[in-house]
């Protein structure tokens, strides 16, 4: 682990693996968790409490405010590119070490957080992803539209479930603020869909655990049923969903900034040796990934401004976390076998 990092050691599914939890199961599902595997999505209410989602909003303002590019929380005009880190048109912000933020580690460790992932798979032994931060202003003019891009998080090639998704929403969030909307119950249909619409020349994808829906892809999922729901949510809501299930992002059509930080755990049997030593590199190297937690992608910490290397890239956080022994297992390096 890295010399600078500051962590203090305390004592402390496939469709068909949730049906088997589900029947092995006597005690009732608590209704979040039946809403997902009836619909594919699903909110859990205060998840994490308001009092620390308020907090956590005024770190990732502050984290802002830091860069001393002169964006100012109570002034909307300094809302420009000039003056915040790279944030992409969809709300992202995948570098400066951000996935490593003590308010980010805060937010994944939350016990509200973990434990229904640990309830949807039936296991503790988890490990989280490393992934972005959401800072979803609305009415942007200098960033180009935010266009929608339907797709799932999986290999259409690999069928059944495999991961579950999360993000933490940290502000209200209505049917007009942006954020996530999903096709309810596709996630179903995903290999059925996939076998009809095989014929069909996909959208090219940066990364095999991705698939963008066409025009095509869409007629066949209204064709089918499947309605498309925007998820609303309240400070503290843990959104979660199948990650074969179509979705996106909108923008905010009101004045309310959308924040959340992207929360995917999986059990740790799920991973391999190889994967958790990736996964040990990344956390050791600030680097973030994508939303798998098995650590499939790394990213750099190298954020382009103006098509060259930002002069402002951070390569570890400005305020780095501070980790119990849950929080570290969940880094999924003491899972590492040494070698005999």
């Amino acid at each position: 682990m890295p010399s600078a990092t500051a962590i203090t050691v305390t004592p402390e599914v496939s469709g068909e693996k949730i049906a088997k939890i589900t029947a092995d199961a006597p005690m009732k599902l608590d209704s979040w968790h039946e809403d997902l595997l009836r619909d594919g999505f699903c909110v859990v209410k205060g998840a994490v409490p308001k009092d620390r989602a308020k907090a956590y909003t005024n770190e990732m303002l502050s984290w802002l405010e830091g860069f001393d590019l002169g964006f100012k929380r109570d002034d909307p005009s300094t809302i420009h590119r000039d003056n915040l880190p790279e944030i992409d048109q969809k709300g992202m912000c995948l570098n400066y070490a951000i996935s490593h933020e003590k308010f980010v580690w805060d937010i994944r460790t939350e016990p509200g957080v973990v434990e229904a992932f640990e309830k949807v798979y039936g296991d503790k032994d988890l490990i989280v992803s490393f992934d972005a931060v959401n800072f979803g202003f609305p009415n942007r003019k200098d960033l180009p539209p935010n266009k929608p891009w339907p797709h799932q998080d999986q290999d259409p090639t690999k069928p059944g479930f495999r991961v579950l998704q999360g993000l933490v929403n940290l502000l209200p969030n209505g049917p007009k603020d942006g954020g996530l909307i999903v096709a309810k119950g596709a996630h179903k249909l995903s290999e059925q869909f996939h076998k009809e619409m095989a014929w069909e020349t996909p959208i090219p994808a940066w990364n095999p655990e991705w698939y963008g829906y066409t025009d095509a892809g869409m007629k066949w999922l209204a064709d089918h049923g499947c309605e498309w729901v925007k998820v609303c949510a309240e400070p503290g809501d843990l959104l979660l969903w199948d990650s074969r299930v179509p979705h996106y992002n909108l923008s905010s059509e009101t004045n309310t900034p959308r924040f959340c930080v992207y929360t995917c755990y999986m059990p740790v049997r799920d991973a391999s040796q190889d994967d958790l030593i990736r996964k040990k590199a990344a956390f050791e190297g600030w680097f973030g990934t994508t939303h798998w937690p098995n650590c499939q992608v790394t990213g750099k910490n190298k954020a382009k401004r103006n098509g060259e290397d930002d002069p402002h890239n951070r390569f570890e956080p400005r305020t780095k976390p501070v980790l119990d022994e849950r929080g570290y297992k969940l880094t999924g390096i003491p899972y590492i076998q040494t070698k005999a």
